[in-house]
């Protein structure tokens, strides 16, 4: 049941936009700046029209699903979230197999050789000219 009325408030919602879309722009909000004047304001002859009735009727079926969709869906406890659920567990990496001809070790490999020590000095990098 919660999917139809999933589905019925998608297509609601998108002729909701829709309405609102192909509506003409009166110069301002509420109606304010019409050439109608003040005494039409929120009247029944302002307001009358198709597309501003089709808005509120649609209006109110897009409230109504909602708060029908948000009460069916108050008492379920499903952990949809990505955040909710733990990474997964990878396998620990393996070492890389031996490439073809050469000759596979034997043993674990052993620890790298000491770096030798010298007393030259180090190589001089680029310098930064200062003024």
């Amino acid at each position: 049941m919660t999917t139809v009325l999933l589905i019925i408030h998608l297509f609601v919602t998108l002729a909701l936009i829709g309405v609102v879309l192909i509506q003409r722009s009166e110069g301002g909000g509420l109606g304010i700046g019409s050439s109608q004047g003040m005494g039409s304001f929120m009247s029944g002859r302002g307001t009358a029209n198709l597309l501003t009735r089709t808005t509120a009727i649609l209006a109110t079926i897009f409230m109504a699903l909602s708060l029908v969709l948000a009460l069916l869906s108050r008492g379920t406890s499903v952990s949809t979230s990505i955040l909710d659920t733990p990474p997964p567990v990878s396998a620990p990496a393996r070492p890389a197999p031996p490439i073809s001809g050469s000759p596979a070790p034997a043993t674990a490999p052993a620890a790298p050789a000491a770096a030798p020590t010298s007393t030259a000095p180090a190589p001089a990098g680029p310098t930064v000219p200062t003024n």
